[in-house]
């Protein structure tokens, strides 16, 4: 089974072109860095650079949608291939073939906002006690789904 799930930030706007022909599809290339789990030591980066590629539709929303360091998560396959430069060396490439791609953070957040939508009288995330429960105010009992 061929199957990669990522999620990161994309490092530029997407390359987009259109094949030639008269059912001209589209073809989205881009990077994705992808933040690894853990770090040696001495170890200086903390990501993973990581072609992608869309074709199609999917190609197509990558041009509309997609800009410099947005998150998104995507799902695809391994593809390798080889080719000779004109120096006369062969070049090995490793892209990821896009079969589905989505937003992985909210547009305020990806803008740099400080989380986006929220409603009066909820808690912040910063009235969390020790235990990483937040308190509940007083007087929202009835917003609240159970009781």
């Amino acid at each position: 089974m061929n199957k990669v799930i990522l999620m990161g930030r994309l490092t530029r706007d997407p390359e987009v072109r259109y094949s030639q022909g008269e059912n001209a599809t589209a073809v989205a290339r881009y990077t994705l860095a992808v933040d690894r789990r853990f770090r040696r030591d001495n170890d200086q980066q903390t990501a993973d650079f990581i072609n992608c590629v869309a074709f199609g539709k999917a190609g197509e929303f990558a041009e509309k949608y997609f800009h410099k360091g947005i998150k998104i998560a995507i799902t695809g396959r391994i593809q390798t291939g080889s080719y000779t430069n004109q120096e006369g060396q062969k070049v090995y490439t490793t892209d990821i073939v896009v079969e589905e791609q989505e937003f992985a953070e909210s547009k305020a957040a990806s803008e740099g906002q400080a989380g986006g939508f929220q409603s009066m009288g909820r808690p912040t995330p910063s009235a969390a006690v020790g235990d990483g429960f937040m308190n509940i105010p007083d007087g929202i009992d009835e917003e609240l789904p159970f009781n």
